[in-house]
């Protein structure tokens, strides 16, 4: 699906997402990915929703967002909550939902002006 979106002013929007792939301002990107208005990490972590680690969220931490929105794939799913540690222990808000939503809650946020972070399983 292709998103239609105003200009972000140098910002990251996501502007695509479908089976396998998310787009951030027109590059596709086919594994895993997180995105924040000025930077697009796409080695923070790989492999299914199973293999994330406190590291993981730790690295999106450094960040520091407002906000998390983690993507868990084609379909919901949640992660153990020791894994999500890191970000509560941080003060950090956390939102799971699978990774379509995600891109687009993402881009809401960020029109609002928050400062929020996707951190996405493609699959």
């Amino acid at each position: 699906m292709k998103i239609s979106i105003e200009p972000a002013g140098g910002r990251n929007l996501f502007t695509g997402y479908g089976e396998g792939f998310v787009e951030v301002n027109g590059t596709t990107h086919r594994t895993n990915v997180a995105v924040s208005a000025d930077g697009v990490d796409p080695g923070w972590s790989e492999g299914p929703l199973e293999s994330l680690t406190e590291s993981h969220m730790a690295r999106l931490a450094q960040a520091r967002p407002e906000i998390v929105l983690l993507g868990s794939g084609a379909a919901f799913r949640f992660p153990p909550p020791a894994v999500l540690a890191p970000l509560y222990r941080a003060g950090i808000g956390v939102e799971v939902m699978d990774t379509r939503a995600a891109c687009r809650t993402y881009n809401i946020l960020l029109g609002e002006g928050r400062r929020v972070v996707a951190a996405l399983i493609v699959e």
